[in-house]
């Protein structure tokens, strides 16, 4: 690639009959870079991804992936790129080993007695190759699934929603493997619903509804909001939060904790929404957005493409 691009697309649309899932996306996402992908569900992240690594084809679009032209050299990427999909999709009833012998043999890896054992070795599953997927907890199978999809040595991976119904321990020790991988060249595009993940991402970006909201660093897209925000504690939140969103200049009341999160982009409407509550027993502090509320924001502000 001489773009330094792993990814470099504009305009990728689908359409499911008279509904546009994905509407005319551009991306480009940095090789060796840990990119984030956000949306809730049915916003089109996963056709976006199968886009991409070939599985389904664009309705329009151009670009490249791994420098291959993603609309007529899609053969070529899938050789190249690890999908691990949002399901946990190995047989049960053969073991961790087994099993990616199995994906070996799909993908014609040379050595792949090799190939196996260095794959359990690196994802930390030694020990364990001869226990049955079906009896894996949710953190170990994700690492058999992880492993899985990079036993063919890609140079992309994509992987859609990893970490859902994992552990939290489960889930930091992935980011550390994901960061671990990065570091010697891998990419990746990881679709998530936690904030915390996308903080950890290098770049990130927000789809919702098939439409490309924001992208770019966390910092970006949090200035680029242009939120402001304050913090409200006291007694009888939740009728605080119904009386506040009735009010001019505030966009979203949200529960956070035992606080609420008031947020709007009039500062002066806002502070003015607020005032009634800077008094004994409550308690009012500014405080600086976070991406969850700018992605609050964000859904407040997007269409369903399936509402009638």
């Amino acid at each position: 690639m001489t773009t330094g691009f792993a990814i470099d697309v504009r305009g990728m649309t689908k359409r499911f009959g008279e509904h546009t899932v994905v509407n005319g996306i551009d991306l480009q996402v940095r090789a060796g870079e840990v990119y984030g992908f956000l949306g809730p569900n049915g916003s089109g992240k996963t056709t976006f991804i199968r886009m991409l690594c070939g599985l389904l084809a664009a309705d329009a679009g151009e670009g490249t992936c791994l420098g291959f032209d993603i609309i007529s050299e899609s053969e070529a990427i899938k050789r190249q790129v690890g999908y691990m999909t949002q399901r946990f999709s190995f047989y049960e009833d053969l073991s961790i080993a087994e099993n990616l012998d199995f994906v070996a043999r799909m993908y014609a890896v040379s050595n792949r007695r090799t190939a196996v054992q260095e794959s359990i070795e690196r994802l930390g599953l030694a020990g364990r190759q001869k226990q049955l997927a079906g009896e894996l907890s949710g953190g170990w199978k994700q690492r058999l699934a992880l492993a899985a999809c990079m036993i063919h040595n890609p140079t992309l991976l994509l992987l859609d929603e990893p970490t859902a119904g994992v552990d939290p321990k489960a889930r930091r020790d992935f980011w550390e493997q994901i960061h671990e991988l990065a570091a010697q060249g891998l990419t990746f595009l990881i679709t998530t619903h936690y904030m915390d993940e996308a903080e950890r991402c290098d770049r990130l970006a927000y789809l919702s509804y098939g439409n490309l909201l924001t992208s770019g660093t966390a910092t970006e897209v949090i200035a680029g909001a242009q939120l402001t925000t304050w913090s409200v504690g006291g007694p009888k939140l939740p009728e605080i939060a119904r009386e506040l969103r009735k009010s001019p200049g505030v966009l979203q009341a949200v529960a956070f904790g035992t606080r609420l999160h008031v947020s709007g982009t009039d500062a002066a409407a806002l502070e003015r929404a607020i005032a009634p509550y800077r008094r004994e027993p409550y308690t009012v502090q500014q405080i600086h957005p976070g991406l969850e509320d700018v992605f609050i924001h964000l859904m407040g502000n997007s269409k369903d493409n399936f509402a009638p």
